[in-house]
């Protein structure tokens, strides 16, 4: 241990010796999982919102009286003042995901399962990149694919693969979109550069997630590649306006490509109407891609797996388990009808250091320094963290029919704020049956006019916010601002959620 001496707990460092450093990493184990369940009783139980929530007043806090990062530690300190230093400095000020009023984005408590995955990921220290590099981990990997192709409804020929969330699973969809599907309309011997991307459309609803537009952006299409159209009354994208779209940009000599519909739409919870454009995808020759980032997990649900319908006939398909998965961050991923796409796209690199992951997963033959699936040639990572285990270790402990009951749950409570609020005069829900687990709704004050009650929404987000009492993020609809609850919370109950409404009402008579 000589060569650690330099610092005050050199066992913590150099731990080949177990009667040496054993009992110290299981004490600052301890001692890191009670500051965690201190986190979670002192602070993540009782506020919803950290005690800061001004920008200015927790660099303040956080940083010093400068409000700007200091220089890095020259001296090394004991992991004991880190975690006291975690409990004091940093938990007071989080968000927490597990206070039963916490309805904001799709940001899920982790289970318990999940984050035992998660530390003994890291302790593994594996990366699956290149098979042999830890083949464990992907022979994982590719178990979990398989059971998230399996609740889509795929069959064995697909595949798929884990990302660090929706935004990069949708990327490398629109990428499967350019370089497997155009070449295949447009005749071409290579995937389509440059001033080939002209004259393309891809064809979405008003609802869809940002990262589609991004996507096709950063991948070279030109701005007016994509189509926005407009959703019906339940903000769902349905096969006949779609259909509209592609006969008029044919008609003016357009190539129609693909359309991106969404399964649970970040605003709303909507569901498009998979199924007809799935039909409309199928009679003009159009790739479909599906962000059910969200949505896809209520297909875990006998109950409520005919909520999302149509999943299977898509041609690519966003999951994104630190949803309604329940998983702590990250773990997204994209499952693919044609699992062989994925290499033909991102394949083509022979980088030395891989070789032994050179031959095609596809191969009758395989080469003889070929060592089984290596995820580096499936998608844009090189270096990949082991996101499977933690999902693994949540499935195992809870069964298919565990993820059920959790989902439905949340679907019972959105569907009983839902009618709490119909049954109150001073608030409404838009839409008022919600699709999934998300409800728009906000409060109504006479005598405001249109301006004045958006302001008035986020007069009481704010309030709420800063109370701790719980939080609903807020969103545009339509024109105007509404309040949102993304009921993704394993910890909440009916009274919760009707709580929650008492709140607000209290803090509006505050705040005017």
């Amino acid at each position: 241990m000589d060569r650690f001496a330099w610092h005050p707990e050199p066992e913590l460092l150099g731990v080949r010796d177990p009667d040496v450093s054993r009992e110290a990493l299981r004490s600052i184990g301890v001692a890191t999982w009670d500051a965690g369940l201190d986190y979670l009783y002192d602070q993540a139980l009782e506020r919803a919102m950290g005690e800061t929530t001004g920008y200015a007043d927790l660099r303040s806090r956080y940083f010093g009286p400068s409000g700007e990062p200091g220089p890095a530690p020259d001296e090394p300190t004991p992991l004991a003042a880190l975690l006291e230093e975690f409990r004091t400095r940093v938990a007071p000020h989080t968000v927490s995901a597990f206070h039963p009023r916490s309805f904001g984005y799709f940001t899920p408590a982790p289970l318990t399962a999940s984050i035992v995955g998660e530390v003994l990921s890291q302790f593994a220290q594996q990366g699956v990149d290149i098979f042999h590099a830890g083949p464990v981990a992907a022979t994982m990997e590719e178990e979990v694919i398989r059971w998230l192709c399996d609740i889509i409804g795929y069959d064995r020929d697909s595949f798929g693969i884990l990302t660090s969330g929706g935004v990069m699973a949708n990327f490398i969809g629109m990428a499967l979109v350019r370089d497997t599907h155009v070449p295949q309309l447009l005749g071409l011997d290579r995937p389509p550069r440059g001033h080939t991307l002209e004259g393309l459309r891809v064809y979405t609803g008003d609802q869809s997630h940002f990262s589609i537009g991004r996507a096709l952006d950063e991948l070279g299409f030109p701005p007016e590649t994509l189509v926005s159209v407009p959703a019906d009354v339940d903000f769902r994208l349905r096969g006949d306006e779609v259909a509209a779209a592609i006969a008029e940009d044919r008609a003016a000599g357009r190539t129609p490509v693909a359309i991106a519909a969404v399964a649970g739409s970040t605003n709303t919870g909507a569901v498009d109407a998979i199924v007809e454009l799935a039909d409309v995808a199928a009679g003009e020759g159009l790739w479909l891609h599906v962000d059910a980032a969200y949505g896809a997990a209520a297909r875990l649900s006998a109950r409520d797996a005919d909520r999302v319908m149509g999943l299977d006939r898509a041609d690519s398909v966003t999951i994104d388990p630190h949803k309604w998965f329940f998983q702590a961050y990250d773990i997204g991923g994209l499952m693919i009808r044609r699992g062989v796409a994925l290499e033909e796209v991102f394949g083509g690199r022979r980088p030395e250091y891989y070789r032994a992951g050179h031959a095609s997963m596809a191969a009758s033959v395989p080469d003889p320094h070929d060592a089984g699936l290596n995820f580096w040639k499936l998608g844009f990572e090189g270096t990949r963290r082991w996101r499977a285990l933690k999902l693994w270790f949540s499935w195992r402990h809870l069964g298919t029919p565990g993820f059920g009951r959790l989902i439905e749950a949340n679907n019972d409570l959105a569907a009983h704020l839902a009618v709490v609020i119909a049954a109150s005069p001073d608030f409404e829900a838009l839409p008022a049956v919600p699709s999934l687990s998300v409800v728009c709704f906000r409060h109504l004050v006479d005598g405001l006019d249109a301006g004045a009650l958006d302001e008035h929404q986020d007069r009481i987000q704010d309030a709420l916010e800063s109370s701790g009492a719980g939080w609903v993020s807020t969103t545009r609809l339509r024109g105007a601002t509404w309040l949102r609850a993304g009921i993704l919370n394993t910890q909440a109950t009916e009274s919760d959620v009707e709580g929650l409404l008492d709140t607000l009402r209290e803090l509006a008579a505050n705040v005017g």
